[in-house]
């Protein structure tokens, strides 16, 4: 009977395939068009990509076959799913918590991530009306500069963009998630694909290629592992409750650990056709890769306003960017709206109005970060890199690091056996040991570098 009610409350997705683009296009997003790029340029290119590979490998996929794993068990949100496991293995009560992490980090994410997905909005009609045309690197600036110091032009783009990703998740699991990931992510894949088309028609492609892939081990580092790890658990949308909830509406009959395999290895393509797409683009017009958002919204602008053809470059560009954002931004407020709906008080209407409007007036806070609030700083970051900080830097490896605890030594065995239904006892025994030794390790290192130890 409990089983019934979990199924018609959330639905399934109606098949592998659409579980893959969901979960791809939550790990898919605005750090994959620019950060990995940059930090496999500056880390070594071909050295670092090897590295990063094995990182996903041994950190990434395991611990994403583990959330997957206990959403479907339970079939509940994350605050469900971990009540839930934890009586079922006499755990400490204390446990339940990690649910709660998971949906209050997605939650403070979103707040800050709809309003630099609302800058990428607005650039795609700025790219329309030509503003970016014949413009140099002052006028780029001042534009940009002129935007973000609007409060009151943020906050619109801001309320704009959380009203379309409300609406999605609003018309539930097939009609509202699965159909926009059916639209989105071979959307942003055909993108993707044209600007790099257009980028090997640049004459700068060669450097690009040189700039991403030539491995250069002097590079590899100890840093520079430490940045390969925390990339690849970050870049999978990996400890707030997105993949466990998806997890949750995934058919019995499909395979945790192939569809995890198949999503890492999604997910690391486009951020290499990412690469491959901007820095000839970038080098084409003889301007300085950074990172971040001076590169998207400051120096493509740029190229885009100088180049033959960068009109619709422009505009392509930062639709893809859109799309992204978007695909990301589903992904982690469905956790919370799924516990709302459990709780029973709600419909999944009603759950989504109070989520939006709970994320939207925290993101108020990171529009005034730019503006009226830029010189309020608390341990000298502002608003915005505070919340930046505390879920990146800290709520996010934490979770990982429990979620591999739970799943590998207090979730019942048997439950995880039966989950995984690997075809070889092997299998389950390598990922037994990943997540167990390998994965809490990493992660652990990668806690104490971005808290400054390492």
């Amino acid at each position: 009977m409990m089983e019934m009610k979990k199924q018609s409350v959330h639905g399934e997705w109606s098949s592998r395939f659409a579980f893959i683009l969901a979960a791809t296009g939550s790990a898919v997003g605005l750090g994959n068009i620019w950060k990995f790029p940059y930090i496999t340029g500056e880390n070594g290119g071909g050295a670092f990509v090897l590295v990063y590979l094995m990182c996903v490998l041994v950190i990434g996929i395991p611990i994403m076959i583990a959330e997957s794993m206990l959403g479907r068990h339970t079939r509940q949100s994350p605050i469900g799913a971990m009540q839930q496991l934890t009586k079922e293995a006499n755990a400490d009560v204390h446990w339940h918590y990690l649910g709660w992490m998971g949906v209050i980090a997605g939650l403070l994410i979103l707040s800050y991530y709809s309003v630099i997905a609302g800058w990428a909005t607005a650039y795609v009609f700025k790219a329309f009306f030509g503003s970016f045309s014949g413009g140099d690197a002052r006028d780029i600036k001042e534009l940009f500069d002129t935007f973000t110091g609007s409060p009151l032009t943020l906050m619109f783009w801001h309320t704009l963009f959380m009203g379309a990703t409300m609406w999605i998740v609003a018309q539930g699991i097939k009609d509202g998630l699965e159909r926009a990931v059916r639209f989105l992510m071979p959307g942003l894949f055909v993108l993707l694909v044209v600007l790099v088309g257009y980028a090997m028609t640049t004459g700068a492609y060669a450097q690009g290629l040189h700039f991403l892939f030539k491995p250069d081990f002097s590079k590899i580092t100890g840093n520079a592992v430490l940045i390969a790890m925390g990339h690849a658990f970050f870049t999978l949308s990996l400890g707030m409750g997105a993949i466990m909830v998806y997890g949750a509406y995934l058919p019995k009959n499909v395979s945790i650990a192939q569809t995890s395999i198949l999503i890492a290895a999604a997910d690391s393509i486009v951020a290499l056709l990412a690469g491959l797409a901007i820095f000839p683009i970038v080098f084409a017009n003889h301007l300085e890769p950074s990172s971040g958002p001076g590169l998207i919204f400051q120096t493509l602008p740029i190229a885009f306003g100088n180049m033959t053809g960068g009109w619709l470059i422009g505009i392509l560009f930062f639709v893809m960017l859109v799309f992204a954002a978007l695909t990301s931004a589903i992904s982690v407020i469905e956790p919370a709206v799924a516990w709302l709906v459990e709780t029973d008080r709600f419909d999944r209407k009603t759950a989504c109005i109070w989520s939006g409007l709970t994320v939207w007036l925290l993101g108020l806070g990171t529009v005034f970060s730019f503006n009226v609030w830029a010189d309020i700083k608390v341990f000298d970051k502002t608003f915005f890199q505070l919340l930046d900080y505390l879920t990146a830097n800290l709520m996010l490896p934490i979770g990982g690091f429990c979620i591999a605890i739970f799943s590998g030594w207090i979730m019942l065995q048997k439950h995880s056996e039966a989950e995984l239904a690997f075809s070889n006892p092997l299998y389950y025994r390598l990922w037994q040991n990943l997540v167990r030794y390998v994965a809490p390790v990493g992660i652990f290192l990668v806690f104490l570098h971005v808290v400054g130890v390492l």
